[in-house]
C-alpha cells in the first residue's frame, strides 16, 4: 500500500508541475541547499525527490543526462546532486528553455570547505574531521560505500586524502565561475544568493514571482 501511495503522490505532483517553469538549484552542497528546498516547499513549489535524483550520480559521471532530464518532468524544482554538480545546469537549460536557476553560495570558499568537512565528519566519522577513506567506504548512505564513490566521482581527490583542501576549494570556485560565465548574458535567468543574507529571501521570492511568507530563510543542517 505504501508503494501505491507513493505512486499516487508522485503522479499528483507531476500533474501539478505541468506548464510551470522549472527551478534548478545549482549551488554546491553545503551552501544552504536544504534550507532552499524547505523554503521553496513553503512557498508552494513542488520539489523533486532528492533520493531518487542522487541515484543518478553514475549517469552524471558519464555525462549521460537522459534519465536526469526524464526525472525533471516529475516536479517543478530540483536541488542537490546531480543538479549541484558541473555541467548538469547546461543540459537541463537546453532541455527546459525558460527555466530559472539559483546558485547558492557561502561567504567564502573557505567557509564552504569547513562546513562540508564538519558535516561529513558528523554523519560519517563520528564527528572526526576530516573523514578518511575508510570512513567513507564504511558509510551506509544510499548503500555501503556510496559516500566514497561519490567523493571520487565528484572531486577526484587523492585516495589517501579525500578532503584535499586545494582540490575541493578549486572545485567550488570553478563550479561557481562556470555558472556565472554561462549565464553572463542572461541575468534574468540566474539568481546568486546567500541564505545567511536576510534580504536574499525577498530576492528569491521576487525571482520566482511568489509572495513572501517570512522575513528570512529557515536554516537547516547548519554547520557554519
Amino acid at each position: 500500500m505504501l508503494g501505491i501511495g507513493r505512486k499516487i503522490k508522485d503522479l499528483s505532483q507531476r500533474v501539478k508541475a505541468i506548464g510551470k517553469p522549472k527551478i534548478f538549484c545549482i549551488g554546491c552542497n553545503k551552501t544552504g541547499t536544504t534550507s532552499l528546498k524547505i523554503t521553496l516547499e513553503e512557498l508552494g513549489v513542488i520539489v523533486g525527490r532528492q533520493r531518487y535524483a542522487e541515484n543518478l550520480l553514475e549517469d552524471w559521471a558519464r555525462r549521460d543526462f537522459s534519465k536526469i532530464i526524464r526525472y525533471c518532468r516529475t516536479a517543478q524544482a530540483f536541488q542537490d546532486v546531480p543538479f549541484s554538480l558541473p555541467d548538469t545546469f547546461k543540459a537541463v537549460d537546453q532541455a527546459f528553455p525558460g527555466s530559472k536557476f539559483i546558485l547558492t553560495v557561502r561567504d567564502s570558499p573557505e567557509q564552504w570547505y569547513s562546513s562540508l568537512v564538519r558535516f561529513h565528519g558528523k554523519i560519517w566519522a563520528n564527528g572526526r574531521t576530516p573523514p578518511t577513506r575508510e570512513d567513507l567506504q564504511n558509510a551506509t548512505y544510499i548503500y555501503k560505500g556510496h559516500p566514497w564513490r561519490a567523493n571520487q566521482l565528484i572531486f577526484g581527490t587523492p585516495e589517501h586524502d579525500p578532503y584535499h583542501k586545494t582540490t575541493l576549494l578549486k572545485f567550488y570556485e570553478n563550479h561557481n565561475a562556470s555558472v556565472k560565465e554561462y549565464f553572463s548574458e542572461r541575468s534574468d535567468d540566474l539568481l546568486v544568493l546567500n541564505i545567511s543574507v536576510e534580504t536574499d529571501y525577498q530576492r528569491l521570492c521576487s525571482f520566482i514571482d511568489v509572495p513572501p511568507i517570512r522575513n528570512a530563510f529557515p536554516w537547516e543542517n547548519k554547520t557554519h
